[in-house]
This record gives structure tokens, C-alpha cells and sequence, in this order.
């Protein structure tokens, strides 16, 4: 596939939105990146010439993730025009950030080489491996968890592990409840004793109503080495790793900048990307609408070079141009509409095939999540009553709000 051109800017189509968002949104855009060239340092410069509402502009970057690479922007291009205090604090934030992350990928380290020494193949993703692939710069990112993704047969010998490590799990199920547990969902939280990590352990990538499951044997056989602080760890294929992060972000419909940012550095961070593996594999599992949303993103926002294939593609489909104007309407709105309604939407409309739809629909009240598990202790040989009393525990929460809309 041949490359369309690279370009800092958006795209034209969308200068004219843009040109409307405030200046604080457009600095945040500017500096969604790791180097900035000539045309974002003379924007940023333009911009900071506005009236800038510096409150504003730090909760905003800080929802988004974008705390990190706002401060080291306007610290490298012009100190001079940002109120001390707020430099100061931007400052403060990143040495914290950068410690806490040293210290996060340390411990990430550890872990994994724990759970080797058990013969247990453990894969980190985001946190500190999409910080080292991505941004080259342990420093330049925001993340609070360890996200380590095991075998399905592994998963309660992994958990003993960080049990005896001295972490805690948020949903504390009887070793009986143990196998449907597995089955049903995708994840363990994980909290230390002195409650500095966070581990987030999966043996799936999203929970069983999105219906995305990769295939993980095909995933293991296309791990590749990336150096962490001085010790190297086995992570995804950068193929695989974009189009999970595609997934993640239609997941959470797309409300932070920063999993935009990390798609776009990614793509620029691997030169040898095989689009055309990348697109068959999205095209089989039923995400290639994800990924190709997530990937236009990065490209009308952020400059991301794409293969032109991909951008026909994507322009092709009425559905992820609609998704894609819709995401950056709410992107930098203070108040994002939220709830399970507007989310199964979004999802509804991310998914191509309508069989996809349809598990979406039936799994949505039947696959059980931790809270359900939390909220009722049920005998392992009832634990088909997970399943009602998730329906019900939904419609007490969601009905009034549907009803209203009518």
C-alpha cells in the first residue's frame, strides 16, 4: 500500500471545525505529538497570543492524558509567555509523572520476571510498552496501571502470584466461583498492600459483550522483543497493538486525546507496517470499522500518515465518517454525554457486521461485570442467577432515564 502524504495539520475538511475550538483545545492538538515541527511551533506561538484560561487548559489536558507533552511543548518553545505558576505546576507534574512511571516500569519488570520464572508467558500492553514503542520517552505519557495479558489456563496461577506479592483483588470471589468467573469475564484488578499499583491481569482484551476476540495463539507467535529500562520484554506485534488500541478507543467512544495521540505516534514510531495483514485481520474478527476510526482520528487530527488505501477506504464508509465528526464534536466538551444508552450507540454503529450487532445486544444484559459479582455472593452451582440479577440491576439504573427519553 502506497502512503498518502504526510501533513502536520489536519486535514482541509476539518480546518474549518477546528478554526472554531478554542485556543486551549488547538494547543492540546499542537502538542499531541513528541516532536513539534516548524508550522506547530509558529501555531502554538499564535495561539499563547490569545487569551488563554490556563484553569481550563490544565483540567482539560489532564482529562486527556496530554499533561506531559503540553509542559514539555510550551517549556521548549516559549517559557516567557506562560504564568509562572501554571509553568510551575505543568513542571511539577511532569517530574511527578516521570518518577511515578520509572517506578511503574520497574515494577512491571518484576512482575514479569516472576510470573517467567513460573513458566508463565506474560505480555505487558500500553502503560510503559506503548510509552517506550510510541512516545520513546517513558516520561512523555500519563498512565496509572499495569495491564498484563496471560493465558486463559494461566490466570488463577498468575493471581496467586501477585496475591503473594502482597496485592489485593478488587472483587474477592470463593476459590468455587473461580471457573465461571473465568468464563464470563476478561480481567482481574489488581491493588498492592501499600496502594501504589495498580495491575489490571487479563487473559482477553475487552469484555465478553463486545464480542472482539482475537486469536491469541496468533498473537503469542508474533510477540517481538522492545527494550524497557535495560531489560527486554516480549510485547505485540505493532499491528496487533493498533488494532487493540483502535478497539480500547471505540470502547470508550473515543473521549480522550492521548488514544488518539498513541495511535498516531505508533504508526510514525514502525516504518514496516503490514497494512495489508493489519486490514485482513481487522476484517476477520469484525473490527475493521474500529480500526479504521481510530486510525482516520489520528490522521484528520494529528497528521498520522496513512497508506492512501486505508484513507479510501475509510472515506468509503458513510459510518466512520459519521463517527469520526462525531467524536470531534465531543472531544474537548467539558460535559461528554455519558451512560450505557449513549455508549451501546456508539458501539452499535462501530461494528460492520450486523451479527456482530446482534451478540452486542444479547450480550449486553447477559454478560455479567466485577460489580455484579461484588454485589451478590452466589453459590457456584447458581451461578446462572448472575445473569438475571444483572438485568434487573440494569433496568433499575437505566429505566427511569430511558423512560424519560420517550
Amino acid at each position: 500500500m502506497m502512503l498518502a502524504e504526510s501533513s502536520f495539520w489536519p486535514s482541509l475538511t476539518l480546518k474549518a471545525t477546528l478554526a472554531n475550538i478554542r485556543p486551549e483545545a488547538g494547543l492540546l492538538l499542537c502538542c499531541a505529538r513528541t516532536c513539534l515541527p516548524a508550522e506547530a511551533i509558529a501555531r502554538i506561538r499564535t495561539l499563547l497570543q490569545e487569551d488563554i484560561d490556563w484553569p481550563y487548559l490544565l483540567r482539560t489536558a489532564r482529562s486527556h492524558g496530554m499533561m506531559p507533552l503540553l509542559y514539555w511543548h510550551l517549556n521548549a518553545t516559549c517559557p516567557e509567555r506562560i504564568p509562572k505558576a501554571t509553568l510551575d505546576q505543568l513542571r511539577e507534574h511532569f517530574h511527578d509523572n516521570a518518577q511515578r512511571n520509572l517506578f511503574l516500569t520497574g515494577e512491571l519488570v518484576t512482575l514479569l520476571k516472576l510470573l517467567e520464572a513460573r513458566d508463565i508467558l506474560a505480555v505487558p500492553y500500553k502503560g510503559p510498552v506503548l510509552s517506550a514503542a510510541a512516545y520513546g520517552n517513558l516520561a512523555l505519557r500519563q498512565f496509572r496501571d499495569l495491564d498484563i495479558l496471560v493465558r486463559k489456563r494461566d490466570a488463577l496461577t498468575a493471581k496467586d502470584l501477585l496475591i503473594a506479592q502482597g496485592y489485593r483483588p478488587s472483587v474477592h470471589i470463593t476459590q468455587a466461583q473461580e471457573p465461571a468467573y473465568l468464563r464470563s469475564q476478561y480481567e482481574y484488578e489488581f491493588l498492592r498492600a501499600d496502594g501504589k499499583v495498580v495491575v489490571e491481569l487479563h487473559w482477553g482484551v475487552t469484555p465478553r459483550s463486545f464480542s472482539f476476540s482475537p486469536d491469541f495463539d496468533r498473537l503469542w507467535e508474533r510477540l517481538q522483543p522492545v527494550s524497557l529500562a535495560g531489560t527486554t520484554v516480549w510485547t505485540f506485534a505493532p499491528e496487533d497493538v493498533l488494532l487493540m488500541l483502535c478497539v480500547h478507543g471505540s470502547k470508550h467512544c473515543w473521549a480522550r486525546l492521548e488514544w488518539i495521540c498513541s495511535i498516531a505516534l505508533l504508526v510514525g514510531a514502525y516504518e514496516k507496517i503490514d497494512w495489508e495483514q493489519l486490514m485482513v485481520e481487522a476484517g476477520t474478527l469484525g473490527s475493521q470499522r474500529m480500526l479504521m476510526l481510530g486510525l482516520v482520528l489520528a490522521s484528520d487530527l494529528l497528521g498520522a500518515v496513512l497508506p492512501a488505501e486505508v484513507l479510501r477506504m475509510a472515506q468509503a464508509d458513510r459510518t466512520v465518517e459519521a463517527l469520526k465528526e462525531l467524536v470531534q464534536q465531543r472531544l474537548f466538551l467539558e460535559r461528554k454525554p455519558s451512560g450505557l444508552f449513549e455508549s451501546a450507540l456508539f458501539h452499535l454503529k462501530a461494528r460492520e457486521r450486523p451479527r456482530d450487532r446482534i451478540r452486542y445486544c444479547l450480550r449486553l444484559a447477559m454478560t455479567t461485570t466485577a460489580r455484579d459479582w461484588t454485589t451478590a455472593q452466589i453459590p457456584p452451582l447458581l451461578s446462572f442467577l448472575y445473569y438475571p440479577l444483572r438485568a434487573i440491576r440494569l433496568t433499575k439504573k437505566y429505566g427511569p432515564s430511558l423512560l424519560r427519553r420517550e
